[in-house]
């Protein structure tokens, strides 16, 4: 049956856009393999691109080279045997014209994504400064540190190509570059010795569903409602964009009058795209570029009453479709729980904070507490270098091997003894301390569910926690507010997680 002209000219505008030619027989690259590169190390380098159909291609690194042809798309894709770290080298590409790149180093390469908290450059945010902003840029030269920001982009479809190439770290690249990601990849360079490749995959405002791809969407018909989310953004955009005219005529007449602006409390920016749509722009192009890890901090826009708790399914989801979107099996997967913020009565972060705990069921992956540095006041905390530091250190544990305590004490159990309960713990240390006086943030509630503030006191590696009025508690939870107010921690300094005893992650 022949085809109808409209639909010939579809497909082929379709393939212009997935596989993008420039007309001639020269041979290209996408975005991300460029100049100043960093390709994983002792593992296959992957190097692909698009040339003519069935041109010849050669891909020579340090002294290998490997030869393919253009399939009769034009793509075409090899890969070379693994390199210790080391560089700098250079690459060369020779098809019907030659590529040649420079000072490409072999070390490890992260994949940093989630919303504004890791998206918040070393120069900060305007409504909200980075711990010694001016400091960190200035001595941010790093010349064994590349950095990779890959522009915003949301697509109906996944693409092959980001307008993007590798910068060498120094302080003008590094000011415009995600604070988290920077901190966490200068700890591994300076303790791994190792060059390390950073990639900036991030957009304030985002909620998962928006990082996940269309398939691992479709796959679980339990993630259907996130579909519902896209329309209740549609209408609050209108609502959102009205706020913010309104803020914005109010700061400019307190100017005019000489007044301070006045303190407006944070608004995401308006996340009107469709589920996959920031999968389909800003990851899908990258996942054939090998990697070490990922490090992930996300979540604040998922807090909505209406649909939080759909986290605790999309976020491992998440973190199972990109793993195999990648093809690189099980690889380490860090991420950082949502700090303090006081915020309203239409969001509720302990149960993202729960979400994101017990995701932890889920095979090579970390989790970062945070609530002990959070700033109840601004949705974007100050203190990104605790946050780094404490990224690397669960690198340093599932990605390096180290024996080292990467994490703060994780709710392992609650058992009743007496009137009370006795809550025990995993990642103690040598064992839990109570930082400034008495401990706080804990609460029981018997079978009707009721939760009230209970006394609590630590017995060794574990917390006894009573209240006379509870006399046969049943259930016990720990900083379970959207700013809590929380002071447990290990003999190794990193704070405990807020957590729920409850079975099930409690709907609001």
């Amino acid at each position: 049956m022949p085809t109808h002209p409209t639909l010939r000219i579809l497909a082929l505008a379709l393939l212009l856009v997935c596989y993008p030619r420039s007309g001639n027989s020269e041979a290209r690259l996408p975005g991300i393999l460029s100049s100043h590169m960093v390709l994983q190390r002792e593992r296959p380098i992957h190097i692909w691109g698009w040339s003519a159909p069935e041109e010849k291609v050669s891909v020579t690194l340090h002294g290998i080279s490997r030869s393919t042809a253009g399939d009769s798309l034009g793509n075409w894709s090899v890969f070379l045997p693994p390199e210790t770290a080391g560089g700098p080298y250079q690459l060369t590409v020779t098809g019907g014209n030659q590529i040649v790149l420079e000072d490409v180093l072999i070390g490890d390469v992260w994949f940093a994504s989630g919303q504004s908290n890791m998206e918040m450059p070393l120069k900060g945010f305007g409504n909200a400064p980075l711990k010694d902003s001016a400091a960190e840029i200035a001595h941010a030269s790093q010349p064994r540190m590349r950095l990779l920001h890959i522009p915003h982009k949301a697509a109906d479809f996944p693409l092959r190509n980001s307008d993007t190439s590798w910068t060498v770290c120094s302080p003008e690249t590094a000011a415009e570059f995600s604070a988290v990601a920077y901190f966490f990849g200068r700890e591994l360079a300076e303790r791994e010795h190792v060059p390390i490749g950073l990639i900036d995959a991030t957009w304030g405002g985002t909620v998962a569903e928006v990082w996940m791809s269309l398939q691992a969407i479709s796959a679980d018909a339990a993630l259907m409602p996130v579909f519902a989310t896209r329309a209740h953004m549609m209408r609050t955009q209108g609502e959102m964009t009205a706020i913010l005219a309104k803020e914005k005529r109010e700061d400019l007449a307190a100017r005019q009058t000489g007044q301070a602006p006045p303190k407006h409390p944070w608004h995401p920016e308006p996340a009107s795209w469709a589920p996959a749509a920031l999968f389909n722009g800003m990851v899908a192009p990258q996942t054939a570029y090998t990697i070490k890890g990922v490090i992930w901090y996300q979540g604040e826009s998922n807090s909505r009453l209406t649909f939080a708790p759909m986290y605790a399914k999309l976020f491992p989801a998440l973190i199972a479709d990109w793993r195999a979107q990648w093809h690189q099996g099980n690889f380490p997967f860090l991420f950082v729980q949502i700090s303090s913020f006081t915020s309203d009565r239409t969001e509720d972060w302990a149960i993202i904070r729960e979400a994101q705990r017990r995701s932890l069921s889920v095979a090579n992956t970390a989790m970062v507490a945070t609530a002990d540095i959070g700033d109840p006041d601004n949705v974007h905390p100050a203190d990104k270098q605790t946050v780094g530091a404490r990224l690397a250190l669960a690198a340093r544990a599932l990605a390096y091997g180290e024996s080292v305590e990467y994490s703060g004490p994780l709710f392992r159990q609650a058992t009743p003894e007496g009137e009370g309960v006795r809550v025990w713990f995993d990642h103690t240390a040598n064992g839990l301390v109570a930082k400034a006086g008495p401990l706080q943030g804990f609460e029981i509630a018997g079978d009707d569910g009721r939760f009230v503030t209970a006394a609590a006191r630590i017995d060794g590696k574990t917390v006894l926690i009573a209240n006379p009025s509870v006399a046969e508690p049943k259930y016990v939870r720990y900083g379970w507010a959207n700013a809590p107010v929380v002071n447990l921690f290990n003999s190794g300094g990193l704070p405990a997680s807020p957590f729920t005893s409850e079975d099930a992650i409690p709907v609001p």
